[in-house]
């Protein structure tokens, strides 16, 4: 590939899986991602989700970076209107301060979860999505990247970890606010085709590098593109993997409660219509599945057309097994 790859893993949980090893999956992914020459590997929040364990970032991180010596470690991302800045900076300063220069900090507005789980996780910090760009600003103080805030409260408390201990920032996002908003900040960008797929991704790299405004964080636009990946021997048995998250999404698109990755064998014996089945189609079209071949062109059409500095795989399959051997292949 032309530009960096990283990967980007959200400690599945399959059924049958207990959470413990699925975050045993996740570390085992970083450890193969940085023997491979992956520049990092990012972890996501959700919360309430049976199919996702990873709701705890912070501490996830913490133990990615423990095991592996070399691997950027970081959040794809930090969902940050669930939290107070000040906790988010304590959080990411403690593990600058213990891993240096390898921590990354990726920032969301969305909830990363349903309405009613999102009020809970909120009911202390006070926080909505309307505040985000004023968090933003606040994280970057209590870091010490910009100076205190003239507010009455930005020169009277300190980050302790975090003043001084600042990880490199992202502005994550799906939409045309998110990319306007990483560009007039000035802020590294990346963009979530992996489940916001279509035209509209070339539309939000556009629309940042139009707004980009230099900064004290960047003097130029950088950004990367997140697609889920998974290679096969062709593309008819990479489809046949990729059932499971298929299904999986399936059921989240027709407003059933979320549950765990289905099995291999429950996606195939699933009584798919016409509809779903040409759904996941479409989904998958714009994702990198197939055979090596396809999977190496897809992501380089992806670079050529966002203008992506960099590209971050979200490996999908039936198990662990599956996701290494696309990483494996994508490098190869």
């Amino acid at each position: 590939m032309t530009v960096p790859l990283s990967v980007l893993d959200l400690a599945s949980v399959y059924e049958g899986m207990s959470h413990t090893q699925a975050l045993r999956d996740t570390i085992a992914t970083a450890q193969e991602a940085e023997r491979l020459g992956f520049r990092r590997i990012w972890v996501a929040e959700h919360h309430g989700m049976p199919a996702v364990a990873s709701s705890a970032p912070a501490v996830l991180i913490g133990a990615i970076a423990d095991a592996t010596s070399t691997i950027r470690v970081g959040s794809g991302g930090v969902m940050l209107p669930n939290h107070s800045s000040l906790v988010i900076a304590e959080q990411f300063g403690t593990l600058v301060a213990l891993h240096g220069d390898r921590i990354d900090l990726g920032l969301g507005r969305a909830p990363g979860t349903d309405g009613l789980t999102a009020a809970v996780l909120r009911r202390a910090a006070q926080e909505s999505v309307d505040d985000f760009p004023n968090q933003v600003i606040e994280l970057l103080a209590w870091f010490g990247t910009i100076p205190p805030l003239d507010n009455g409260i930005g020169s009277r408390i300190v980050a302790v970890p975090g003043l001084g201990d600042s990880p490199e920032l992202w502005l994550l996002g799906s939409s045309d606010f998110s990319a306007r908003l990483a560009g007039l900040m000035g802020l590294p960008f990346a963009f979530a085709h992996h489940f916001a797929g279509g035209a509209h991704t070339r539309v939000a790299f556009e629309i940042y590098r139009e707004n980009f405004t230099p900064s004290v964080v960047l003097r130029e636009p950088h950004s990367m593109v997140a697609v889920a990946g998974l290679v096969a021997e062709t593309g008819d048995e990479a489809e046949r993997l990729a059932l499971p998250n298929g299904l999986l999404f399936v059921r989240m698109r027709k407003g059933e409660r979320p549950g765990r990755i289905p099995t291999l064998a429950e996606a195939e014996s699933y009584p798919w219509t016409d509809e779903e089945r040409t759904w996941v189609r479409e989904r998958n079209s714009h994702q990198a599945i197939g055979d090596i071949d396809h999977v190496k062109g897809r992501i380089a059409s992806l670079v050529t057309e966002t203008g992506a500095d960099e590209v971050i795989i979200a490996p999908q399959g039936p198990d662990l097994q599956t996701k290494l051997a696309t990483l494996r292949a994508v490098v190869g």
